[in-house]
């Protein structure tokens, strides 16, 4: 990074044109985050307090809502910030941190919804093998692996990124990514192409393939006419289905609207970022509190012990 580029700010010209909207932005924005922190927080509570959850499925359920706790504090915050103050400017090393944290929120989800699927997959087609496949310690391997991986892979792709020389410092988005960055550099450089397309097949589609395989898995041994007893081990899939279907789809229009940003409304720019850092981790855990039994009856419990108290 050039220490002369480095001390010109990033703006953000797309907050100027919102006029009227900003304070009902900031109330919606500001409402939908800290719900999303509270709801997420307290799943979180409730499975580290109950022992009876302390199982692999849930602990991957934590690191669910962690990773969107991640992801909604890495872009809310500093939306907030430009809405209420008069300048729109960030650092350009403000820029990378946010590139790192929304790039590892993003691959975190469907790693860690890959690991959910395999979980389902086992839990459904080898239920024999269960417990000795997925123990919590090999839960926690696994988990410490797709950290270390996302964290490096994204360490790479900033320090790429940071090398560029940028001939442009405005952006007309509400937060920064890798392709933003990308777009402001004076000359395109195949390395960081191709070095985030490898991380985008390794570690988004990958993942996404791995979900629909396993799915396919199970829908093929629930549909044999000897498994109808497995109709309820299917039930414990469907949170998951859902968060998986509500996710992809925010991911695929998050990608389309990166490609064709210059050419969307504000509306769009504004709905395409709530959509992918707001809404699912809002939606995930109450998905995952409505339709498990365990969750629900935990949750009554500990409300039941705070009354008592």
């Amino acid at each position: 990074m050039n220490s002369s580029q480095s001390t010109v700010p990033i703006t953000f010209t797309v907050y100027s044109s919102l006029g009227v909207y900003n304070s009902a932005l900031v109330i919606c924005i500001s409402v939908l985050y800290i719900s999303s922190l509270c709801i997420n927080l307290f799943l979180i509570l409730v499975i580290c307090v109950e022992s009876r959850l302390h199982k692999p499925m849930y602990i991957l359920l934590v690191n669910l809502s962690v990773s969107g706790v991640i992801g909604s504090s890495s872009v809310c915050p500093s939306i907030i910030k430009h809405l209420t103050v008069s300048q729109q400017e960030t650092s350009l090393e403000g820029c990378l941190t946010q590139v790192f944290l929304t790039n590892v929120y993003g691959s975190c989800m469907f790693c860690l919804l890959a690991l959910m699927a395999y979980d389902r997959y086992v839990s459904i087609c080898k239920p024999l093998l269960y417990h000795s496949i997925m123990t919590p310690a090999k839960v926690k391997l696994m988990l410490l692996l797709v950290y270390s991986i996302l964290s490096l892979s994204s360490a790479i792709q900033v320090y790429l990124t940071s090398r560029l020389t940028l001939c442009r410092h405005t952006v007309n988005k509400l937060f920064c990514d890798s392709l933003v960055i990308a777009n402001l550099s004076c000359t395109k450089t195949t390395v960081i192409s191709v070095y985030g397309l490898c991380c985008i097949m390794c570690l988004i589609i990958f993942p996404f393939v791995l979900v629909i395989l396993s799915y396919v898995h199970i829908f093929t041994v629930i549909l044999k006419p000897s498994k109808q007893s497995q109709w309820k081990a299917l039930q414990t899939c469907t949170p998951h289905l859902v968060t998986f279907i509500n996710f992809s789809i925010a991911s695929f229009s998050g990608f389309i609207y990166n490609r064709v940003s210059h050419q969307v409304p504000k509306t769009v720019n504004i709905f395409t970022s709530l959509n992918f850092f707001v809404i699912p981790p809002l939606l995930h855990p109450i998905i995952y509190g409505i339709k498990m039994q365990e969750i629900r009856q935990s949750i009554n419990k500990l409300m039941e012990k705070n009354i008592h108290l």
